[in-house]
């Protein structure tokens, strides 16, 4: 018997077993998350992934900022990205 057909057997309370590697009831196991540990994950979890996004649209916004204008030739551009130090 797998997680989800625990799960859809109405077992509820179930969660993977670590040391049997088999489903298992947590609640008699003495293995308790409370939601607010879940929620604060998912939230934790959203706030990398915007701030990841903003980054990425802060750098493609310099990256369209660094083009040639048109009409302009691009060996007229002088500027260059700025790229991290090296370490």
């Amino acid at each position: 018997m797998n997680l989800r057909s625990s799960h859809g057997a109405g077992n509820k309370t179930y969660g993977l077993d670590i040391e049997t590697g088999k489903p298992a009831d947590m609640m008699k196991q003495g293995v308790v998350e409370p939601l607010k540990v879940k929620t604060q994950a998912i939230k934790s979890g959203t706030a990398a992934a915007t701030l990841v996004l903003r980054v990425d649209d802060v750098i493609a916004a310099k990256v369209e900022g660094l083009k040639p204008k048109p009409g302009q030739s691009p060996h007229d551009y002088t500027r260059q990205p700025m790229m991290p130090p090296m370490m």
